[in-house]
């Protein structure tokens, strides 16, 4: 916990008005997107530039005091919750494009710049952005390459290290690194810049980024397709990625749809019911690729893979297939869900995925379950409801009581226990299902090189 007299001297190592302490101020800041922990930050510090994080950062070493960071606070592994009166640096002041390259075809950022505000200036730009998801409108560049966020492109375009050309970042002892200085080629030693995508703030903090950009696509088109089960799906999959280059395959149970549209804002993709679907996308450039789609749908449909389904037309009904796969998040979040983030080789998935439900079956036959994923890439969210007559803390008590059955399942099949939200605090003690203790060992160590004084986001990946 800090001091007033420390809260006072830190004060002046930003602007008036950057450091609150406010219990309002305080909640918000301290938390993300889990409902694991409660927030308990002692102060809240909005730096504006990078000399003004590195005086934060060494003001912190000299009273052993942590740190953690905050960016759009979308995460769902508690990376960025703040519980034992930390002091929180949010980069929200941090927040502008600083400069564009048209012929690396690269935005330099800071890292409180919002991925869809880098998408909107990509498609000015005549460029595009491509790592997407359902919280792009809330989340930070600095906090997507602390977890190195995946979302619905991967399949084709991978994850946030992709997009990474170069970093600058400052370290937990106050140091600024320049890490590969937006090089595509570079062959002299370490990379250390991929160690710092995905530490979640454990190293040191992100305070400014080269992001790549792409070409534009043309014409994006979206199908979604109801599969008889779900063993089904990945034979679609293969089906059309033998035909297509596809920018998404995704795929949710007919529970997650129900859900969706019992909101009543978004239209049904058609009549026919099934238990599972799927939602690919891909570029319509010409005609003869439209056709292409279409033939392979058919095919599908005599094999007997496929009920029905449907095409978009438009770019409205394409965002509307969208929003089938996208809104389930925000709209399960309602019944306070435990989840999970989970992926395997993309040729296990289904052997996966019933030896995760028969689990879950035998263990909560009462609970409803609510799958989706982006299954095109191996990764599933399993998604348990909490029943109205179980306060949260007993809902939560009951579900991790699974979760050593669920991550040995993970471990057998080579898996990973986070597949895209992070290990943060909710996945912590149970790292070791997925990395071995010789790795563990090695990210201690390196973590103990940057980061000697352990005030960077301590407690977080690992005790």
């Amino acid at each position: 916990m800090t001091t007033p007299a420390q809260i006072e001297e830190l004060k002046t190592l930003v602007e008036p008005g950057k450091v609150l302490t406010d219990a309002d101020s305080l909640e918000a800041y301290g938390k993300d997107w889990t409902k694991h922990f409660a927030p308990a930050p002692s102060a809240i510090v909005f730096p504006k530039s990078i000399e003004q994080v590195q005086a934060i950062v060494r003001w912190a070493n000299a009273h052993k005091i942590a740190l953690v960071p905050s960016g759009g606070r979308t995460g769902l592994s508690a990376a960025a919750v703040a519980a034992n009166g930390e002091v929180v640096v949010a980069f929200d002041y941090m927040n502008q494009i600083l400069s564009f390259n048209e012929y690396d075809r690269a935005a330099v950022c800071q890292p409180g710049v919002v991925t869809k505000q880098l998408q909107l200036f990509a498609e000015e730009k005549g460029l595009y952005y491509p790592v997407d998801f359902a919280s792009s409108g809330s989340s930070q560049i600095g906090g997507n390459i602390g977890t190195n966020a995946g979302g619905i492109k991967v399949i084709r375009y991978g994850m946030t290290r992709n997009w990474v050309a170069g970093l600058k970042v400052v370290t937990g002892t106050g140091e600024l690194l320049e890490l590969n200085k937006d090089l595509i080629k570079n062959a002299t030693g370490y990379d250390l810049r991929q160690l710092f995508i995905g530490a979640e703030g454990t190293l040191g903090f992100v305070v400014e980024a080269t992001m790549r950009l792409d070409r534009a696509p043309k014409n994006l088109t979206a199908m979604v397709l109801g599969t008889a089960d779900f063993d089904s799906i990945m034979p679609v999959l293969h089906a059309f990625q033998s035909k297509l280059d596809l920018t998404a395959f995704e795929f949710f149970s007919d529970k997650a749809l129900a859900k969706v549209l019992g909101r009543g804002d978004v239209p049904a993709p058609f009549e026919s019911e099934c238990p599972f679907y799927a939602l690919l996308e891909f570029e319509a450039s010409n005609e003869e690729v439209a056709n292409l789609a279409l033939e392979t749908f058919e095919y599908c449909v005599e094999q007997g893979w496929v009920v029905d389904g449907v095409m978009s037309q438009s770019e409205q009904q394409l965002q509307n297939l969208w929003k089938l796969r996208e809104y389930i998040s925000e709209t399960i979040s309602h019944w306070t869900p435990y989840k999970n983030d989970i992926s395997v080789t993309v040729s296990q998935v289904p052997a996966f995925l019933k030896d995760i439900d028969a689990i879950v079956e035998a263990n909560y036959p009462d609970f409803e379950v609510v799958w989706f994923g982006h299954i095109g890439d191996g990764n599933l969210h399993l998604n348990i409801l909490k029943p109205e007559n179980l306060s949260k803390d007993e809902f939560f008590a009951k579900c991790a009581v699974v979760n050593q059955w669920v991550f040995e399942t993970v471990q057998k099949y080579n898996g990973s226990i986070s597949a895209e939200h992070g290990v943060g605090m909710t996945k912590r003690d149970y790292l070791h299902y997925s990395r071995s203790e010789a790795e563990i060992a090695c990210m201690k160590a390196v973590k103990a090189v940057f980061d000697p004084n352990g005030i960077m986001n301590p407690g977080k990946i690992f005790a």
